[in-house]
Order: structure tokens, then C-alpha cells, then sequence
């Protein structure tokens, strides 16, 4: 859904570094809780878990950003904004969970 949305953002020089920085942050999430999948200890998991976390936390910062730059575009980022904030709290109570 991130990319899809990131496609809507007209191009400019203000939206261009958010697009960026919006698409690595919440492709990142992914990737990470991949790795944490196939993490060889408890430590690496939750190092990728608190990864996931941080980037969960970013995505929600660029979505406010996004918003506030776009206003045809702040209800759906709000939605999206909701949905990194569902996932930023699963991963902290994860994080929390797997203290070592």
C-alpha cells in the first residue's frame, strides 16, 4: 500500500525527499522482519525487532510530513499513518517480550 500511495505524490522539490525517505523507512520494516524471522539468536532477534520498531516509528513521521506538505493526500496518510502506529505497537510488545 506504501508504494501505491508514495505513486499518488505529485513530484516536487519539497515531496521528492519525503517520497525517499517515506518508501525506504517502510520498505525497511519489511525486510527487517524478515531477517528477525531467521534470526540465529535471541539477541539478533530482537535487534531486528527493535529495528522494525524504529523504522515503524519513522514511517509514521514521514506520513505526518507527507500529510501535512499535501492536503488532497491527508486522510489517506492518516490511514497509513494509523496503520505504522498498529505496527509500531505489535513490535514494541514484541521488543518488550524478548528481553534477553
Amino acid at each position: 500500500m506504501v508504494l501505491q500511495f508514495a505513486k499518488k505524490i505529485q513530484q516536487n522539490p519539497i515531496n521528492e525527499p519525503l517520497i525517499t525517505q517515506l518508501v525506504k523507512a517502510a520498505t525497511s520494516i519489511g525486510a527487517n522482519y524478515c531477517e528477525a524471522e531467521d534470526a540465529v539468536s535471541k539477541r539478533d532477534f530482537r535487534n531486528k525487532i527493535g529495528i522494525c520498531r524504529k523504522e515503524s516509528k519513522e514511517t509514521m513521521h514521514w506520513f505526518r510530513m507527507i500529510g501535512s506538505a499535501n492536503a488532497n493526500l491527508k486522510i489517506e496518510a492518516r490511514e497509513l499513518y494509523k496503520e505504522a502506529r498498529e505496527l509500531n505497537l505489535i513490535f514494541s510488545k514484541i521488543f518488550r517480550s524478548s528481553k534477553e
